[in-house]
Parts: structure tokens; sequence; C-alpha cells
């Protein structure tokens, strides 16, 4: 077997290369052997020298930088998202399917332009204290790039403005050593991943894998173009018959309707999540993986994170206002389900794409530390009673562009190994 140590830079690489095919050269016949009799006696001098001063040795293997399985392992590095130039979506079918009715004057005038400047000012001051509080606490912080979100973009299908790249959840998911690129289902998210290649092809270089799931065309054809809201009842009766915004035209899903726990993930049908794009991952991530669907009594379903967020192995916080249809098949596999406190949050505070409840919208630290909201009182004494120490971070302002502390991270790489949870 031909053993070779890698050499890097200058004329070192130069003489490793000509060794090989040396070493290559005396191990074949025909032209090959005349080929590399013909190397000068200064290269072959070269080659005796490099010889003599490196050992040959097997390549070194490079641990891999990502590496994630659930929810709760010790976080040792993470994205976080970018408040910096996030715009208002255009008020599509889609956007008024997935926010609330109060805020939809809001929308229609604002559509396509920034979020109001001093509320993104304290959002983006928020976020970079969040950033050193993590670092503080020893998880490395990547972000994603800046980019002008204002800048309209048009396909066969439709044209749009960009949104932001707040919640890299959202559009990232890592399984594994894997990073999935999500379809995303509004048409102002189709090109965020853009915030995120450089980061991704940084850790594809260093041995990651990357997947990006097929990128639906988003056109007319997605979106039922008549979706009857016009009350919150509307939304509930609709939900519960199983009717979306989306349709199954094509494959479409955001990260965060899933939810991982080992070998098991779970994930919901929702506004931004269809059935196609649950077979695709299903079908992707078989068979080391099982996907599990599941269902909650919520109108206006669109991410799993504020309504069944798994903290630890068999330790689920279940939105009580948005009760878990399948809690009964958790509570027989010994999962505790804890039923967080009502949430603190003023109500006239904005909340332009979120309800309330992002107060149980956490970050996992590890299974004894948790990053919650300094605001919210109850859930610390929540976490306490759990042995749960809690990290508290002040981040109201970027609540209101849609997200909590697992919304605005994903987690890169947590120690841990792949286990099952779920039986």
């Amino acid at each position: 077997m031909l053993r070779v140590r890698c050499l890097r830079g200058g004329s070192r690489g130069a003489e490793a290369a000509h060794l090989i095919g040396a070493m290559l050269g005396r191990s074949v016949a025909g032209w090959v052997q005349r080929t590399f009799q013909s190397t000068s006696s200064a290269a072959a001098a070269a080659q005796r020298q490099a010889a003599e001063e490196e050992p040959v040795t097997e390549p070194i293997q490079q641990e891999c930088p990502v590496c994630s399985y659930n929810e709760w392992d010790p976080l040792e590095e993470v994205i976080v998202g970018r408040a910096e130039n996030a715009h208002v979506p255009p008020f599509t079918v889609e956007v008024k399917a997935n926010t609330y009715e109060k805020y939809w004057p809001f929308y229609q005038k604002h559509g396509g332009q920034s979020f109001p400047a001093d509320h993104l000012k304290k959002a983006v001051a928020e976020i970079e204290e969040m950033c050193n509080i993590l670092r503080h606490e020893g998880v490395v912080v990547k972000r994603p790039e800046p980019i002008d979100w204002s800048v309209e973009y048009k396909t066969p299908d439709f044209k749009s403005t960009g949104m932001y790249a707040a919640m890299p959840r959202d559009i990232l998911m890592v399984v594994g050593n894997e990073i999935i690129e999500a379809p995303m289902a509004w048409r102002a998210r189709f090109f965020e991943y853009r915030a995120y290649r450089p980061l991704i092809k940084e850790y594809f270089r260093k041995g990651a894998k990357w997947t990006t799931a097929p990128k639906p065309t988003m056109a007319d054809d997605l979106y039922d173009q008549d979706y009857p809201i016009r009350t919150v009842e509307d939304r509930h009766k609709l939900a519960a018959q199983g009717k979306f915004v989306t349709t199954e035209h094509e494959p479409c899903f955001d990260a965060a309707d899933f939810i991982r726990a080992g070998r098991d993930l779970f994930v919901q049908r929702s506004q931004v999540t269809n059935y196609m794009g649950i077979e695709w991952m299903r079908r992707h991530l078989a068979p080391d993986y099982k996907v599990h669907i599941i269902s909650f009594k919520d109108p206006n379903p669109m991410h799993i994170d504020a309504t069944f967020n798994i903290i630890g192995p068999g330790l689920v916080l279940s939105n009580p206002d948005r009760p878990c249809r399948q809690v009964d098949m958790f509570k027989k596999a010994g999962w505790t389900v804890v039923k967080p406190p009502t949430p603190l949050i003023p109500d006239d505070h904005p909340l332009w794409m979120s309800s309330k409840w992002l107060s149980m919208n956490v970050l996992m630290l590890d299974e004894k530390r948790v990053m919650v909201d300094a605001n919210e009182g109850t859930i610390h004494k929540m976490f306490e009673n759990l042995g749960i120490k809690t990290i508290k971070v002040n981040i109201r302002h970027a609540n209101s562009l849609g997200g909590g502390f697992h919304c605005w991270t994903t987690d890169v790489r947590r120690r841990g190994n792949l286990e099952s949870y779920f039986h």
C-alpha cells in the first residue's frame, strides 16, 4: 500500500508531487516507466532529500466541525442570525395566512420596506449582546453575511423583495454531520440561503455533508389563492380540517417545523411545510432516522418550537394553548411533558410574525443550562424547579421579528452521540 503524508505549501508541495510520481513510476510498466526515467537528476536529488526529511505516514483525519443530533447535548458552536437590514415581506397570500389580523395593516403599509429603524437598531444590539453571552458561556458563534434585502428579484413564476437572515433555524437543519438547506415556502425568503452560503462552504471544505432540498418554483399553484381567512375561528376550523395555504403542488418545508431527538425527528404539517416536503425528508434521512408527524390544536401552525420544544432526553415543553393531539404516545414512551407558564410579554409589544409563546422558544446550552428571556420570571422558576440553570438574556425587540432564542440560532456542533430516546 502506498502511504503518503500530504505536504503543504511552496517547494515542499512540488517535491512531494515528484516523489509520489517516482514511486508510482516504479510500480508500473511501459510508457509510464519511460516517462519517469526522464526526470532530471536535480529533481531526483530533491525527492531523496524530501523522503529523508519527511517520514511517510497515513493522512491525518480532521474532526468534522459539524455534528449535532438533538436539542440539548453540550453546545460548542452555533450560527446566530442577523437583524441588520431586515425588511417587511410583501403582503402576499402566504404571508397573510401566517400573520395575525391585527398586523395586516402594518404589512399593507410597510411590505417591501425596512422594519422601523429604531426598533431594528435595538434588535441588532440585543442580538450582539446575546452573541457575547454565548461566547462567555464557551460557545463559538458564527454569523451569516449582511445582505441588501431591499433588492427586488424575479423568477419565471413570481417577483418579490427579500426579508432577512435573522432566523437560521428556519432555513438550516443539522442532522449528524449533515447541513440541510430547507426549500422554504415564502417567496420573500426564496434567496435567503445566500447569506449562509459562505459559512456552509467553509463547513463543507472541513468535512461536513451539505444537502439542499429541492427548491420549489413557488408558482401560484403552490398556494391556495382563495384561502378563506377572516377570523381566528376560520383558522381553527381550517387547521382542524387539515387545510393550509400551501398545497401539495411541490415539496416545501421550513426547517423550524422539525425538532430533533436523536434517531427520531418530529414534524408538523403547517402553513409552510407540506406533506411532500415531509416525505422528502423522511426518504432522505431513512433508514438511520425516523420522521414522525404530530399535530396540534393550533389556528396558525408555523414552526414547531414555540409549540413543542424538546429540552432533554425524554423531556419536552408542550404549549398548553396548543395541545399536542399525540401527547399520549410520548407519555407511553416514558417522556415527561411539561406545560410552561403563561407568557408575561405585554399585549402592546409588537409581535409582527409570532405569538407571545416565544417565552418557551429557548436554547439549551446543555441539559443543565438554558438561554431564556430575562423578562419571563415565571418560566425562570419552572426551569429552576427542573434543576436547570437559566442564562437570562433580553431580546424583546428581536422577538418582534418572529423568533426566540431557538429561532435565532442553528446549533452546528453539540458534544454527544447518536442515540434513541423514543420507543
